[in-house]
């Protein structure tokens, strides 16, 4: 069975109504990210973090996967699908993909400020000031901040060059380290890139360009790897 590897950004999440950081006004849901997303935001306004957050995971309960998600989950009837994603949501694994890989963290998750290990599903509960691990400390959101190292990018960095396959949706890949990825892959395998802008060209050179949106993209493509 063919080894095919997803890299997932924003655009993917934006089609089921989810917003970005990286909207036109530089704003995440009106707040500058240095104010909610950094060690050191967390450390001035725990409140505000914490608030921030219970509104992003209260917004993500009330979305549903779009057709992009499912797809990639219909494509595992034929192919060992591996999905490495910057997003925090977890509309691939609600859509049916068995394989996911989170580099930026969980959204639906907390773990303890003090022990990164210890950590908690809370689907689309809120978490205040006082909520504690069980070593007492305070829990925070389980995602990767701004200035914070990536846990998961060893990992990524080790599947991506099984890959027979390579799809890339709803992401520029400027963002490093996630943006390194691509050059893992053996450069004469299958590359596709799914995102209505125009690609970067040195990045995504003898890349297939799909210039539609995830949600209107990805089911096409999927749907013509299916026959093959």
């Amino acid at each position: 069975m063919e080894k095919v590897v997803v890299l997932t950004g924003a655009g993917m999440s934006a089609d089921s109504g989810l917003k970005t950081f990286r909207d036109s006004d530089g704003l995440w849901e009106g707040h500058d990210i240095q104010e909610v997303a950094t060690p050191q935001a967390w450390e001035r306004d725990k409140e505000l973090v914490l608030e921030f957050y219970n509104q992003r995971r209260k917004q993500l309960h009330a979305v549903d996967p779009n057709e992009g998600h499912r797809a990639l989950a219909e494509l595992e009837d034929q192919y060992d699908v591996t999905i490495i994603t910057q997003n925090v949501d977890n509309l691939h694994e609600r859509a049916g993909s068995s394989d996911v890989v989170h580099l930026h963290g969980e959204l639906s998750k907390v773990r303890s400020e003090e022990n990164s290990s210890l950590i908690y599903d809370i689907g689309g509960d809120i978490i205040e000031v006082g909520d504690t691990a069980e070593d007492g400390a305070q829990l925070r959101p389980h995602v990767v901040w701004f200035g914070e190292p990536v846990p998961n990018m060893r990992k990524a960095a080790d599947i991506v060059p099984n890959a027979d396959i390579l799809i890339v949706i709803g992401t520029s890949l400027v963002v490093y380290p996630a943006a390194g990825l691509v050059d893992l892959t053996d450069q004469n395998i299958p590359k596709y890139i799914i995102d209505p802008a125009t690609p970067e060209l040195r990045t995504f050179k003898g890349w297939e360009h799909v210039q539609e949106r995830a949600a209107e993209g990805t089911p096409k493509l999927v749907q013509d790897l299916l026959k093959n």
